[in-house]
């Protein structure tokens, strides 16, 4: 098994800590991976990414070219990275900000309203945990429970959080 994956949105959105927290679970699964984040200047509000590999064989490189997931949290992401998702990949992508539609037809596409789900849940800020949702029951990289425990470890010292995390998450696999 091996899952690339991208993760794309405004700096603010919380792509790179979603990305840590699928690196973290994918250790605790006993995987290997890799994370690569890029947030320079776009933690004031550009386009945050972070590039992810699980996998169940070693990783030689960290590089992500052809990701067989996208998790889009905006439309610059899903602009930017849309066309680099291999034939056959898994585009998610947050249909509460992105009002256009995917252009491509040789991929499948999910659209997850995550800010809707994350408002009704209580914050918006964790609408990266409703789409992590979905892309854990969807793929299987790793499992929705580690994920939910991986939570203690990436969110330390906010335990107020890890309740309306668990259940973005599971609001998020929901849609797979």
């Amino acid at each position: 098994m091996r899952q690339e994956v991208i993760i794309s949105g405004f700096g603010g959105q919380g792509v790179i800590k979603a990305g840590v927290l699928l690196a973290t679970t994918a250790m605790t699964e006993n995987k290997h991976c890799t994370h690569f984040p890029s947030y320079g200047a776009e933690m004031r509000g550009g386009t945050a990414n972070c590039s992810i590999i699980v996998s169940t064989d070693e990783i030689a490189s960290p590089i992500v070219n052809e990701p067989d997931t996208v998790i889009a949290m905006n439309e610059p992401s899903l602009d930017k990275f849309e066309p680099k998702l291999k034939k056959g990949g898994l585009l998610i992508y947050n249909s509460s900000l992105i009002s256009k539609k995917p252009s491509r037809s040789d991929i499948e596409i999910i659209a997850v309203p995550a800010n809707e789900i994350a408002e009704q849940i209580g914050t918006t800020k964790c609408a990266n945990m409703v789409v992590m949702g979905t892309y854990a029951a969807k793929t299987n990289a790793v499992s929705i429970d580690a994920i939910k425990a991986s939570l203690s470890v990436v969110f330390a010292g906010k335990d107020k959080f890890l309740d309306i995390n668990k259940s973005a998450l599971d609001e998020g696999a929901k849609l797979k």
